[in-house]
């Protein structure tokens, strides 16, 4: 499959990691959570995080070509968005103190599906990679695959290379009972009652200062990958299910 690429790639003189002036401005931007605030230091986002970020994401992608390919898209449509949803928030602040980006499967929603996630703020660095908040039919469609193949998938959590970089990143807020229709007595109960499934590192702040940011990401995201396409599979089938379909109409 051929690489995709961002039109507007960074520049050759853009490096993928940050530099302390990212974290500097992040910093300031939670002490000082407002429009004014930030319009008069736009320039220095754009500088120091937006730039650096694209050239992160640009070079992770590149990467995920061999090990992730459905999940290649143009740097601009991983790179999230620094402005909050505040819509149904009782916090209003506008901007997110942190920046991330997140890789979804070509043909699924941005929010939905198995992907990747990258976050940096001057807390700390995050690495994941799973299915969060997924739709309720996303859901029911994962539990029903753990029914017959939850030994598969507790392999794939459990690989000890995987392991060695990342820790499990399952719901906290798990089901306390099986969910209607499952069995308690289910061997694979423990996974079904989850309501999200991922695999999750979290590194030092100064990481993301390294010039091995990348790779750091890269190692991650390629250990991950097997995780990431389980979760995928019910939804890949069901859009081969509609292609085919499609396909006999025509």
């Amino acid at each position: 499959m051929p690489r995709v690429r961002s039109k507007a790639a960074p520049k050759q003189d853009v490096q993928p990691y940050f530099g302390p002036e990212a974290v500097k401005f992040l910093r300031g931007l939670k002490r000082n959570n407002n429009r004014e605030w930030f319009e008069a230091r736009r320039a220095i986002f754009e500088r120091e995080l937006k730039k650096p970020m694209l050239a992160v994401v640009e070079r992770v992608t590149d990467a995920m070509a061999e090990f992730a390919p459905a999940h290649v898209r143009p740097a601009q449509k991983s790179v999230m968005r620094i402005y909050r949803d505040t819509r149904f928030s009782a916090d209003k602040t506008p901007y997110k103190t942190h920046v991330s980006a997140w890789w979804t499967r070509t043909g699924l929603d941005k929010t939905s599906g198995g992907g990747y996630y990258f976050h940096f703020s001057p807390a700390e660095v995050v690495i994941a990679a799973g299915i969060y908040m997924p739709a309720r039919e996303q859901l029911l469609a994962i539990r029903i695959q753990l029914l017959e193949q939850h030994a598969e998938f507790r392999r794939l959590l459990n690989d000890k290379k995987l392991r060695k970089v990342m820790d499990l990143d399952l719901d906290r807020s798990a089901l306390t009972r099986p969910p209607k229709g499952f069995s308690a007595d289910h061997p694979g109960i423990d996974l079904i009652k989850q309501q999200q499934w991922g695999v999750l590192a979290r590194l030092p702040a100064e990481v993301a200062l390294n010039e091995g940011l990348a790779n750091e990401i890269v190692t991650c995201f390629r250990l991950a990958a097997p995780v990431v396409d389980f979760l995928n599979r019910p939804f890949v089938q069901d859009e081969e299910k509609k292609r085919q379909y499609i396909f006999k109409l025509m």
